[in-house]
């Protein structure tokens, strides 16, 4: 997750982000009806308790795919397609054979890959395996839980993922932390943590037909396919856990690599301040070396031509206001602000057709390389080589990759190396907060 709960940009005008891929600011939290706190350093109450399993066991919605002419659904185990009634649709369903679904006149046809015959006309259809610790296959992966596919708007499909929490925990944690090390468990677990809370900050209730995207945008999740034995059991020994602060669980922002130091709100979004997301200082204590230096992005370089900059210029105002009118050459580029960390804040952009400002994660939007990924993070220094007909060249030198906001994964994997556990890495990286359960 590299973004902060979209919930909140309904509330306050938020940019992009800033260091990492996607995320959004806070939204209003729920206050639970009664908590237990874990501080640093307690012992984390027992994962197989009712209480402590509450939000482990809450489920969640996730869009698998959104907009799609058709979907194959197989499984290699026992299964069957139910319709909305819950009654099911008659088979065979053969392991590993390919049931297709697709729009016939506003509802849904399914029939069997080697036949051409409809079998009825459905508003949605649920894809169940029968029995405890099957999966469906979508997509080249399988999926644990229940596949819902029904008919959007447009009359193309959406295909969602229905699941409980820590099922779906399961396949973000491997996703998101990147390894797959025993000697990085407490990093998982603190990722466990987080992605618990933000998935429970996301649930969408009856108000939409799922809860979060499987995409950069909320988490990646990658379903049974991505499991990983660190990943399962980062989720089980943290069961039930969620970041809190004020008695509340909030949004956990992360991002891979803060690049020395992390970031506060205003510096990647337009927002406001949040006191558990305050610069944390990711210097290894009486030493000239970082947690996070071993991480991918740590340092990094980019360059753009003339030419190249230009199109990566246009082609980000192209989606701004005013920005059809913008063309020519690039004039000129200078950071005219930077934060207290050292990021830059503020981007000036000088063409023919005016000045443009951009402001945290827009600056990693405006320079984004030609095959379409952000900018590494805004924690870079400036070089530009100017000649007759305007800027010739830009040099980026700089550090870290995302947002920078919260936890920096290749820092909590680096703390996790040195011994710290993962309720340490969490209050360190969400100052102030502590670790809870939901009763």
């Amino acid at each position: 997750m590299r973004r902060w709960p979209r919930l909140a940009i309904r509330r306050r005008a938020i940019a992009l982000l800033v260091l990492g891929a996607i995320a959004c600011v806070p939204a209003p939290a729920r206050r639970p009806a009664r908590t237990t706190v874990i501080s640093a350093g307690d012992v984390v109450p027992s994962p197989r308790g009712t209480r402590a399993r509450h939000a482990s066991l809450r489920m969640v919605r996730i869009a698998l795919a959104r907009s799609v002419a058709s979907v194959r659904l197989s499984a290699d185990s026992e299964w069957g397609l139910h319709d909305a009634s819950g009654a099911l649709v008659p088979g065979p369903y053969t392991p590993g054979a390919e049931w297709i679904v697709e729009p016939v006149d506003g509802l849904l046809g399914a029939r069997r890959e080697s036949s051409a015959s409809i079998e009825g006309r459905f508003s949605s259809l649920t894809a169940r395996s029968v029995g405890d610790g099957g999966t469906i296959d979508f997509n080249g992966r399988r999926w644990r839980g229940e596949i819902t596919v029904s008919v959007d708007a447009g009359g193309r499909l959406l295909v969602v993922n229905r699941l409980p929490m820590d099922l779906y925990l399961r396949g973000v944690v491997p996703q998101e932390i990147g390894t797959r090390a025993m000697a990085d468990i407490a990093a998982a677990e603190a990722q466990a943590v987080a992605a618990r809370s933000y998935a429970y900050m996301h649930l969408a209730g009856s108000a939409r037909s799922y809860d979060m995207l499987a995409t950069v945008s909320d988490q990646v999740y990658g379903g049974a396919s991505a499991e990983t034995p660190l990943g399962n059991q980062a989720v089980e020994t943290t069961a039930g856990l969620v970041l809190m602060y004020d008695g509340r669980v909030v949004n956990a922002p992360y991002h891979g690599n803060c690049g020395g130091v992390t970031a506060e709100p205003g510096d990647a979004w337009r927002s406001g301040p949040e006191p558990y997301l305050s610069r944390v200082s990711d210097q290894i204590p009486g030493t000239d070396r970082f947690y996070c230096e071993a991480g991918p992005k740590f340092r990094w370089t980019r360059s753009y031509s003339g030419d190249e900059l230009r199109a990566t210029i246009v082609r980000y105002l192209r989606t701004q206001p005013r920005g059809s009118e913008s063309s020519g050459q690039v004039r000129g580029v200078a950071v005219t602000e930077v934060t207290p960390a050292g990021r830059v804040a503020t981007l000036t952009v000088d063409m023919d057709a005016g000045r443009w400002t951009m402001r945290g994660n827009e600056i990693r939007s405006a320079l984004r390389a030609a095959s379409g990924e952000l900018l590494y993070s805004t924690y870079f220094s400036l070089g530009v080589v100017e000649g007759s007909g305007g800027v010739q060249r830009i040099d980026l030198r700089g550090g870290g990759n995302g947002h920078g906001v919260g936890m920096c994964q290749s820092g909590a994997m680096g703390r996790a190396r040195a011994g710290q556990d993962f309720q340490t890495i969490l209050t360190t990286y969400y100052p102030g907060t502590t670790i809870g359960t939901i009763d």
